[in-house]
């Protein structure tokens, strides 16, 4: 197998014949869509082109919610449709310099709304704020005392959902307060984070690295991006990241929005996607170094020698039914990352379901919302009436 830095280097190398590809496809599907291709028509088009990729406006949350409460860390956003005594259901969406409201992104594009098709009627969602002055040094401890707050808020006892970053907080949480979580469910969150081939684990291991080359530790890099940040992880920073993950990938995006300039929901889809994605937030500094320390390069999680809270965290003490939702073409948390979490829990009443999707496309993609959060947040509903 080849090492990290082969791999990273292999990806730029082959960026420039992937880009001229792109280009290539892509032009000529918009000069057969648009003939004759005028210079008066292409002038036009060209100026709905840069009027598209420049739109930079605040992403919104596609259905209407209440805001239950209100914390420096987050927000609890309350969907719920029904006061009965059915267990609530707990959402934490990905927290990597994005907006939160990427669980309920468009109408037939929101998670939170097929968990409510589902059944799941007492339903909520914690929606993580950007770091400011007052919460720049927020650490794990401050999550994780939010999430019990919340818990106890709801009743004591919760089904518990989360994405990616979500997830593995979920699951540390879940682990911490075994009798409070009656059903836990991730999606797309990096358990195991050594498992699978990710670029996001090429990237530490070079900069690992080259922060052992220059004398220094394995973390200096991720330490000097946030003494840069002024005690923060800048949202740029973590942008950037995603994008050095596929090189090319933007640059596709935005040539496939030329081909289609023509057709006005193809262009309001870009818009609505670039907004997300570009709409950045800070996180704060010891949160995210701890993260990097001792889940990406430590592998703690799943080791056994993590430590959170002033406790040690053992996955062994889960034993609620767990659900299991992974992409077959994620490149950021592999299917192997997320598979993981069955080997260490201290319940056989795991389900798995694997869907035909990339990272994003597994919280808010019409197969994955339609093929396997429908039907698993149906079981999670038959799991939730009190006894």
């Amino acid at each position: 197998m080849s090492s990290p830095a082969v791999r990273l280097y292999t990806e730029f190398a082959l960026a420039p014949m992937r880009a001229a590809t792109s280009m290539i496809t892509h032009w000529t599907a918009y000069a057969s869509a648009n003939l004759p291709a005028t210079p008066m028509r292409v002038s036009a088009d060209l100026a709905r082109w840069v009027a598209a990729t420049s739109v930079r406006e605040r992403p919104r949350w596609a259905h209407e919610a209440t805001v239950a409460r209100t914390w420096p860390l987050a927000r609890l956003r309350d969907y719920s449709t029904s006061e009965d005594g059915q267990v609530p259901t707990l959402v934490l969406p990905p927290q990597a310099g994005h907006d939160s409201c990427i669980v309920d992104y468009a109408p037939g594009q929101s998670q939170l709304i097929t968990l409510r098709e589902a059944g799941l009627t007492r339903l909520f969602c914690l929606d993580w704020r950007g770091a400011t002055e007052q919460t720049a040094d927020a650490g794990i401890e401050d999550y994780l005392d939010l999430l019990s707050e919340t818990v106890d808020l709801l009743g004591g006892r919760v089904n518990l959902v989360g994405d990616c970053q979500g997830g593995w907080l979920a699951t540390l949480w879940a682990a911490l307060h075994p009798a409070k979580v009656n059903t836990l469910t991730i999606a797309g969150a990096p358990i195991d984070f050594h498992a699978g081939g990710s670029g996001i684990r090429d990237w530490l291991r070079v900069f690992g690295a080259l922060g052992r080359a220059a004398g220094a530790t394995e973390l200096a890099a991720y330490r000097a991006m946030v003494d840069r940040g002024g005690g923060v992880q800048r949202g740029a920073n973590q942008v950037l990241g995603f994008k050095l993950l596929e090189p090319v990938a933007e640059l596709d995006r935005n040539l496939a929005l030329w081909a289609n300039i023509r057709d006005p929901q193809y262009v309001s889809r870009h818009v609505e996607f670039t907004n997300w994605f570009e709409w950045i937030q800070d996180i704060p500094g010891p949160f995210y170094l701890w993260i990097v320390e001792h889940l990406f390069a430590g592998n703690e999680l799943v080791a056994g020698t993590l430590a959170a809270g002033g406790r040690r965290v053992d996955l062994g003490a889960i034993d609620c039914p767990v659900f299991l939702i992974a992409g077959s073409k994620d490149h950021i948390t592999p299917p192997a990352q997320v598979w993981t979490l069955a080997d260490h829990i201290g319940t056989d009443r795991v389900t798995r379901r694997e869907v035909d999707a990339g990272h994003l496309g597994l919280f808010m993609g019409h197969e994955a919302l339609r093929e396997a959060w429908l039907p698993l947040m149906q079981e999670v509903r038959a799991l939730s009436t009190p006894l």
